[in-house]
């Protein structure tokens, strides 16, 4: 019996990695070892950052809120602690939301809390 050999599976597997390599500069997008190491590197940091992304979102809106309240004359922890001395559940996305673009809504709120 002839011996079988994997070069349509290996090509494939080659051809399908290379393919996500698209987008990548010089060797990384052509040579197969290093289009592996630089997916996989990616793939690494793709996992991390859909973590990080939230903490960071998280931090922006914090910061908004803390500028928006302290216009007001709040500073941002007294403002968080107000809210849910008063039961308003308003989550930081939403108030963050508010103190860009709604200025006078945002204020409403602080005069509530204080």
């Amino acid at each position: 019996m002839p011996r079988a050999n994997s070069s349509v599976p290996r090509h494939r597997r080659h051809r399908k990695l290379i393919k996500q390599a698209k987008g990548y500069h010089s060797v990384r997008k052509s040579n197969f070892r290093a289009a592996k190491d630089a997916v996989q590197k990616a793939l690494q940091y793709a996992y991390r950052d859909r973590r990080q992304n939230k903490r960071n979102f998280r931090r922006l809106w914090i910061t908004r809120i803390n500028a928006a309240s302290r216009l007001n004359g709040l500073t941002y922890s007294k403002f968080i602690a107000g809210l849910k001395a008063n039961n308003i559940e308003l989550n930081r996305k939403t108030l963050a939301y508010m103190a860009v673009h709604d200025p006078d809504g945002f204020a409403e709120i602080v005069k509530i809390v204080s």
